[in-house]
């Protein structure tokens, strides 16, 4: 592994705190999204720890080690906002509830930090708004400005939010989707955001919430690219530091489960409500502000992992055949842990055609689009994007008619009927 290439964070990312304790050890994996090209099978590749921290003081959890961005992001990153029809619902519901709750007048400047394709500030031009979106990956800050949505491609932080301002004057709206758990200066990003807002401009940001991923052990969600696995506690901490503050907090439904925080400048127009401390509540309730609940978290996913593997065992010993359903990020994940390899999958289909054609890192498993699970027929598909299993097993309903079945491996390994 080049040494250079990540490093491990030794002060939590909230509190700045430097009591750190290790709590959940997972398979050390590649980065989720490094799919390989048939030329590069056979090269080296770099593997990286991927174990979870526990900070003492203020209860947030972080992986230990980070990889360097330019690994992670400028190379392959795929996701993109537009391919997914239940996302682009949430972001137009999204803009027209956060313009009526902060009475956003038209012609505000509204900034998006991490803008994808532009789908939200889409939304926001159409209701009148002046917007600009910031987006370190170069191939889909590139289809933004095709639509029409100016874009700036870099990663945000304090330095560019002071050319920002400078440019763009102040912002009365800020937000974030998902992109807060990925950045490793935390810190630096909220300054900028600081430095960016009206004086009575808000900054709400949208990030998995642990209690989802905790409560229903979700530890795919557990790579790379996700830096952070977040709470209310610790924010409240985050804001503090440079005198800012949560006035409010939502859970709300995409990406599995999520939470909505709404933060202003310290005495900002808006009042707080009881919504932050009825979270904080919760969370203590289920324990996360201990390191041994993230014990107990490490000891259900390897009950989990003997499910899955005694199922899969029991087929492959049958003769069965099994394919994957799926190749996102969350997949690599799932697959080094459990260890479905090459061994188990013969292929994997995913319906994002910038996959199909390239393999999966380390096990090297072909990704063809879904024609073959008709054209192969494989007994079994594991559905390795398992968040979609609804929308997959009714678009391909003539598969489990009248060839296999499907098992989806979370949160219960099943088969099926």
């Amino acid at each position: 592994v080049g040494e250079a290439n990540y490093y491990f964070r030794d002060t939590c990312r909230m509190c700045g705190g430097n009591n750190l304790t290790k709590t959940v050890k997972l398979t050390p994996t590649p980065p989720g999204n490094d799919l390989l090209t048939k030329d590069e099978i056979g090269c080296n590749e770099s593997i990286y720890p991927l174990d979870l921290y526990f900070c003492e003081e203020c209860y947030h959890v972080q992986l230990g080690h980070v990889v360097d961005p330019e690994i992670l992001y400028q190379k392959n990153y795929t996701y993109v906002s537009a391919t997914s029809s239940q996302f682009v619902d949430h972001l137009s519901n999204y803009v027209d509830e956060m313009i009526k709750l902060f009475n956003i007048k038209t012609n505000s400047l509204v900034l998006d930090i991490g803008s994808n394709d532009g789908t939200c500030l889409s939304f926001f031009k159409d209701k009148g708004m002046n917007i600009v979106g910031i987006d370190p990956a170069r191939e889909i800050a590139e289809i933004a400005i095709e639509n029409g949505i100016e874009t700036v491609n870099n990663f945000f932080s304090l330095e560019l939010a002071l050319e920002l301002r400078k440019k763009y004057g102040p912002a009365q709206f800020i937000t974030s989707h998902n992109a807060c758990a990925h950045i490793d200066n935390l810190l630096d990003i909220i300054k900028g955001v600081k430095h960016c807002l009206d004086e009575n401009g808000v900054f709400v940001l949208e990030v998995g919430y642990l209690v989802d991923v905790y409560n229903n052990t979700w530890f795919d969600t557990i790579y790379h690219e996700h830096l952070d696995f977040h709470t209310v506690a610790p924010f409240e901490k985050l804001f503090s530091r440079i005198g800012m503050e949560v006035i409010s907090v939502e859970r709300i439904s995409p990406q599995g489960g999520s939470i909505r925080v709404m933060t202003q400048k310290r005495g900002g127009k808006f009042k707080r409500d009881n919504s932050v401390d009825k979270l904080i509540n919760l969370e203590h309730k289920l324990g996360l502000d201990k390191a041994e609940t993230f014990y107990k978290f490490d000891k259900k996913i390897r009950l989990v992992r003997e499910k899955l593997n005694k199922l899969v065992c029991k087929l492959k010993d049958q003769g069965k055949t099994i394919a994957g359903f799926g190749a996102p990020t969350k997949a690599t994940t799932l697959m080094a842990h459990f260890g479905l390899d090459e061994k188990v999958l013969d292929f994997i289909v995913d319906d994002n055609p910038l996959k199909q054609g390239l393999y999966t890192p380390i096990t090297h498993i072909p990704i063809l689009s879904a024609e073959a699970l008709y054209e192969l027929q494989p007994d079994y598909v594991l559905v390795l994007a398992w968040n979609f299993a609804e929308p997959i097993m009714k678009a391909h309903q003539m598969y489990s008619d009248k060839i296999g079945k499907f098992i989806l491996p979370m949160p219960v390994p099943r088969i099926v009927e």
